[in-house]
């Protein structure tokens, strides 16, 4: 089999420049929609750098760079990159513990824990995630991401907030008597225009008017009445003198780092894949179009291996950038470059007056935000479904907010596994036939004419389904239940799709206990995948190529062929000494 990179890496700028398909009216639709969706980017990445732990150029930072690196590397025309919400909580953590050193470290990491998932095709795996896990853990994020902006939201007077949920609202219901009126009517004032200025105009962003209002009527009120609103400027006095332009960095490392920092970053990498393929397939159904799963996990891979070098943060596929960018007319990549590039404008020209923006303000758009990934309605819904999606949502959402995001993810993924194997296990089964079975090899249901009888001396156990490990020990049950006179199993797989080594060690056990007590084995129905994998393990040479057939019928007559040869082995045996 010939090695090509294309069939696993391939990002979808390359097709652009290689088949030069691009004329200036695509450049057109691209142009409008990345400066569009440019402007909407901007509040977002202020309010998620200063929301993670970190300072609002490292989010506006993370939106040029991530956002350049994603369009060029990824596996979707239009998908959006840069920071969002789902990453808030984990930043801020590693933050907190390990520094912006840490971070660094635990963002490489994740991007080459990306790049490996994509390189092992991993991409169709990760979409197939439980949907009550992936809203369990959203809801989650979205109620911690609340909770931490009350404090800016209502001008709260606290100055050491705990990071936990219950003791967080604890502190804020001990504090609740220092809320400062100018700054909570300011904060809901923000809420009112994000809510309702797409009501007004529905191409210019209601956080980016609000953001202007919010900065502008706290300068007027400031001056007028001498009132002092908390700011950006005010949070991160550093940023008064101008901000300067981002040096890469290289974090120190050592083994004893990496294996602190392996766990987050597991927890980034499938935050990072789970977040861009669904804004990949949102995108997919949308346009009609087709992204490339694995070229998708490869390029946020590079995403995140770079940009944390250069001040980022971790970054993946924004949905609502992704659609907004979709339904301003955005065709091919470059409206996620052009996107990155009046980013940079404006970091370069008018990110020295984001030193006035009040905190309420941010604090407003982040519930929003937060409000949009809550997803509540979905939750709502899926309370009222199977029990067992019902439990997992619910453990999945409470791990996160009481307890860590990371464990949640841990968990989460085992939940994920959990129910896959009962699923299977639920439509897999393994019967013993014993008076008649159906000659046909197909799925249909038997008629009364194809059913044929089961010689005696003769057993058959049928398989339908995968043969995995959360089948497996079925057959060891109803073998050891099975004590009947018998000379020939046949084990009947037609409806075997695969077989996996747990499956293949109990077959072989079988086979090793049935020769002790004189009992052939043969098997029927194998197709060509079951038989490949049987053959590599070495137990088609165990057991006799001339006991595999493809065909029940063939199969019977050999087990006749042993019967007959048994009975008259048997037949002509000495009984003893006759004297």
């Amino acid at each position: 089999m010939k090695f090509s990179i294309k069939s696993i890496f391939w990002p979808k700028l390359f097709d652009l420049i290689i088949n030069k398909r691009y004329d200036k009216k695509t450049f057109m639709s691209d142009l409008i929609a990345g400066v569009i969706v440019g402007i909407i980017a901007l509040p977002l990445a202020i309010a998620f750098g200063i929301a993670s732990g970190v300072t609002p150029q490292q989010g506006l930072i993370t939106a040029i760079v991530a956002g350049l690196l994603t369009s060029i590397f990824g596996g979707s025309k239009f998908l959006i990159g840069g920071p969002t919400g789902a990453f808030i909580v984990i930043v801020y953590g590693i933050v907190s513990q390990y520094g912006i050193s840490g971070l660094i470290i635990a963002t490489v990491l994740a991007g080459v824990i990306l790049v490996m998932m994509g390189v092992f095709k991993l991409g169709n795996i990760i979409k197939f995630i439980p949907y009550p896990i992936v809203v369990g853990f959203t809801s989650g994020i979205a109620l911690v991401i609340f909770s931490t902006q009350i404090k800016d939201l209502l001008g709260l007077q606290i100055s050491d907030l705990p990071a936990d949920f219950i003791p967080k609202w604890g502190v804020y219901l001990r504090n609740i008597s220092s809320i400062n009126p100018y700054e909570a009517a300011l904060g809901i004032f923000s809420l009112l225009v994000i809510v309702f200025w797409p009501k007004v105009n529905k191409k210019i962003p209601g956080s980016l008017v609000a953001i202007v209002l919010g900065t502008v009527g706290a300068i007027v009120i400031s001056k007028s009445f001498g009132v002092d609103f908390a700011t950006i400027g005010s949070k991160f006095p550093e940023l008064a003198g101008g901000i300067p332009l981002p040096r890469p960095q290289a974090p120190n490392i050592n083994f004893a780092t990496i294996r602190e920092l392996f766990q987050p970053a597991v927890t980034i990498a499938i935050l990072c894949a789970i977040e861009s393929l669904l804004a990949a397939m949102v995108a997919d159904g949308v346009t009609g179009k087709k992204h490339d799963s694995n070229t998708e996990l490869i390029g946020q891979g590079i995403t995140n291996i770079i940009t944390p070098f250069f001040g980022g943060i971790p970054s993946t596929g924004a949905i609502a950038r992704t659609m907004a960018n979709i339904n301003n007319g955005g065709k091919t990549p470059v409206a996620g470059i052009i996107h990155a590039l009046v980013l940079l404008l404006i970091f370069l020209f008018l990110m020295p007056y984001a030193v006035y923006i009040p905190l309420a303000t941010l604090a407003a758009i982040l519930i929003i935000v937060a409000y949009n990934m809550s997803e509540w309605r979905t939750f709502v819904y899926l309370l009222k479904g199977h029990r067992a999606d019902v439990a997992v949502l619910v453990i999945t959402f409470l791990l996160t907010v009481l307890i860590d995001l990371t464990v949640a993810i841990e968990v989460g993924v085992v939940l994920a596994i959990i129910l896959f194997v009962k699923r299977i296990s639920e439509t897999s089964s393994i019967k013993v036939i014993e008076q008649r079975v159906s000659g046909s090899e197909s799925d249909e249901a038997p008629n009364e004419i194809d059913l044929i009888s089961i010689p005696r001396g003769v057993e058959i156990y049928e398989i339908d389904g995968p043969f995995f490990f959360g089948l497996a020990s079925k057959l060891d049950e109803i073998d050891r239940e099975s004590y009947h006179q018998i000379k020939v199993r046949i084990i009947r797989m037609r409806r075997v799709p695969f077989i996996d080594s747990t499956g293949l060690n109990n077959l072989r056990n079988l086979w090793k206990r049935s020769r002790k007590e004189r009992i052939q084995i043969i098997l029927s129905g194998v197709n060509s995948q079951v038989f490949e994998s049987m053959s590599k393990a070495g137990f088609v040479s165990e057991i006799g190529r001339e006991y595999i057939f493809p065909h029940i019928q063939l199969a019977l007559d050999k087990a006749n062929e042993i019967v007959r040869k048994s009975e008259e082995s048997k037949r002509f045996k000495p009984s003893g000494n006759v004297f």
